[in-house]
């Protein structure tokens, strides 16, 4: 190759740098100029998002206040008001976007989201109806700590409450983890709500005894006791023609919670009814069973007899 090739190639390298560099002094130009022409709106934008940021700390704070007592469940609060909070700061972020002029990213990112939402709605379906669950019950209240409630199979004392599931102490000492879905969909009943609680006790009486006059005895028995409450509401009825006695059932109220647990008053309750059947001189009877030979179509007990005896005396012939 001769040295005039060489330099004409050279010269060739030099200019094809020359214009790579043009080309990139141009572009970083021109992003200077953009940058320039839009620092206003970064600025802007910026001022956006901390403006947000500032009303969602105040906004969160007003939103705790007033949640606060409307709903004494402080894990609800709280989860509202950080919900607050993360809506106003994205309502600032898109609102800055759009300031830049990214509007395009702005429908994209909202319809990500949404898709997103959904997959996550259908993929956790269970866990997002117990968490909604919770909420709902947070607001209605329908039991607290402490509240004795019974649902389906459940029967026991509120430990703890998520907005997840509930934790419920069973009076066999077990502890059951609910489902809050379970607790809002079925009929619960909370044995709190009232403040007190019937008990009913069924006993037996003969035939023979005057239904009224025992049922007078039982009454003013328990109404002497004095965890029974509301005595006026006291009261002693026949329920049932049992095999071998009339069967009564006898309802008392008591406060509940009170100083007389629920165990306590019902057992004292037994007591109190059988000593006061027993002072008037009224048995309980027991299970009574009595043949009758002479039902119609059948032969009575001493006919019965009488051919066992013949059965008897004819073998005895035969042996001898």
């Amino acid at each position: 190759m001769t040295e005039g090739n060489k330099t004409a190639q050279s010269q060739d390298s030099l200019v094809t740098l020359q214009k790579a560099y043009d080309l990139i002094f141009e572009k970083l130009v021109s992003w200077a100029h953009q940058l320039i022409e839009h620092l206003p709106n970064f600025v802007l934008a910026t001022l956006t998002c901390l403006l947000f940021l500032f009303l969602s700390k105040i906004i969160g704070r007003l939103t705790e206040q007033m949640a606060s007592k409307v709903i004494h469940s402080q894990q609800i609060v709280s989860l509202l008001t950080s919900i607050v909070k993360v809506i106003v700061i994205t309502v600032g972020f898109f609102i800055a976007l759009k300031i830049i002029g990214l509007s395009g990213t702005v429908t994209s990112l909202l319809a990500g989201a949404g898709i997103v939402g959904l997959a996550i709605g259908f993929a956790f379906q269970d866990m997002t109806e117990n968490f909604i669950a919770g909420i709902a019950m947070g607001i209605r209240k329908p039991f607290q700590i402490g509240d004795v409630i019974k649902c389906q199979d459940v029967f026991g004392t509120v430990q703890t409450i998520n907005l997840r599931n509930t934790i419920v102490e069973t009076f066999y000492g077990q502890y059951k983890v609910v489902p809050n879905k379970i607790l809002f969909r079925n009929t619960l009943t909370n044995y709190h709500a009232t403040q007190q609680r019937k008990i009913e006790i069924e006993v037996g009486i003969p035939y023979s005894q005057d239904i009224q006059s025992a049922a007078d005895t039982i009454t003013n028995a328990l109404n002497e006791l004095d965890f029974v409450i509301n005595k006026k509401d006291t009261i002693v009825f026949g329920d049932a023609f049992s095999d071998s006695s009339i069967t009564l059932k006898v309802w008392f109220w008591i406060n509940y919670p009170g100083e007389t647990d629920y165990i306590q008053a019902r057992h004292q309750g037994f007591v109190t009814v059988k000593q006061a059947l027993d002072n008037a001189g009224i048995s309980v009877p027991f299970p009574i069973r009595t043949l009758d030979f002479a039902i119609e179509g059948g032969d009575t007990l001493a006919s019965q007899l009488n051919a066992v005896n013949t059965d008897i005396n004819k073998s005895k012939d035969k042996q001898d």
